[in-house]
């Protein structure tokens, strides 16, 4: 088709018998250069060309459906090819028309779902071209969608200029939303529902009670009523620093809660005054984000390479940035997390990798030996 339309090779509609229409194959694939390239087209070309009854017609579409797992294609072949050839068209065109229609059983499909990928592929080019701020934060409030993985998405928006906001009990809503960073410009909030293990129905009453910044998680839990499970896993995720308080101390002034309420006995209890305050040590940068990985599954604070960079630039491991100033040839070690790991059937055992460290990612090609 391709070389058909650029001139390298002519236009051709072989014609049947002189008994039969000359045109049936040029009204059939008229718009594509005389090549059956959608599943529609197969159809018809073996309803008019090799005369298959609707049955027959509807069999054939069955069998390139399921021609890899079940090879029930082979079946139509001879009654196609035959057909055809009784009608007057060249058996090597018949044959050649058939094995066209078996490749649909690889890739094959039809025109509405060409039409229709070819417009969500250009709307959403044109979406994440102009407004990445928007493109991240739909493709976050879509998960799991397979494939990227949420700190793929955000770690891709960052590097193309949008600012990147913590989740926090005090600013985010369920969904990741975007909030103005400056003159037309917008950052995306991270919303409560990519923490982990937090439900929807626990983040609306923190939104509905939020008329004024909660102060402490106190303050939190009296005025949500949110179950300390709930808390602690806010706390885990360290969406909680608005109130004054780090990952670690908040874990800590969380445990403290619990769900049982106040009982009568103890209302008129003596007073045993303040509860001992302890000051915690920080929690190290590398630990923040391994729990942010466990929380958020993505973690804006550092790439969990980059805290193994002294050790593998060491042993010889480079950066994944180097390789645009490498030469073709040239023997390198990498390493990375694995973002993506593909084994396509029709690649002959050839397996696809893609690495992500804290400088950008590479795609590896790994062969069956």
């Amino acid at each position: 088709y391709l070389r058909r339309r650029s001139g390298v090779e002519p236009v051709e509609f072989p014609s049947p018998g002189p008994d039969h229409d000359p045109d049936v194959l040029r009204n059939i694939l008229g718009r594509t250069n005389g090549v059956p390239i959608f599943q529609e087209q197969a159809m018809k070309i073996a309803m008019v060309a090799a005369e298959f009854s609707p049955i027959e017609a509807n069999d054939l579409r069955k069998a390139m459906a399921t021609f890899r797992s079940r090879g029930t294609i082979g079946a139509l072949e001879d009654k196609m090819v035959s057909r055809m050839i009784r009608r007057g068209y060249n058996p090597e065109f018949a044959a050649r028309c058939f094995n066209q229609i078996k490749g649909f059983g690889d890739y094959g499909f039809p025109e509405s779902h060409a039409a229709s990928f070819a417009l969500l592929v250009y709307i959403s080019s044109w979406i994440k071209c102009h407004y990445p701020d928007v493109f991240c934060t739909a493709l976050l409030n879509s998960q799991p969608m397979g494939f990227y993985a949420p700190a793929q998405i955000v770690r891709d928006a960052r590097e193309h200029g949008v600012g990147i906001r913590e989740p926090d009990i005090n600013y985010s809503e369920w969904d990741n939303t975007l909030e103005p960073s400056g003159a037309g410009a917008f950052a995306v909030r991270i919303g409560l529902r990519q923490v982990d293990g937090v439900p929807q129905v626990m983040a609306q009453r923190i939104m509905q009670a939020r008329h004024d910044p909660f102060t402490d998680v106190q303050d939190l839990k009296a005025r949500t009523k949110v179950d300390a499970g709930t808390m602690r896993k806010l706390a885990a995720a360290d969406a909680v620093r608005s109130i004054g308080l780090d990952r670690r101390q908040a874990l800590w002034d969380t445990r403290a809660l619990r769900d049982a309420p106040d009982l009568p006995l103890f209302a008129d209890r003596r007073d045993e005054g303040p509860e001992a305050v302890f000051t915690l040590p920080q929690m190290p940068v590398c630990e923040h984000v391994v729990a942010d990985y466990q929380t958020l599954r993505l973690s804006l604070k550092a790439h969990p390479v980059s805290f193994l960079r002294t050790s593998m630039a060491r042993q010889g491991y480079r950066p994944a940035n180097d390789l645009t100033r490498m030469r073709n040839g040239q023997s390198i070690s990498l390493a990375g997390l694995v973002l993506v790991r593909q084994r396509p059937g029709s690649a002959k055992g050839v397996c696809f990798i893609t690495l992500e460290d804290e400088t950008g990612v590479a795609n590896l090609v790994v062969w069956s030996k």
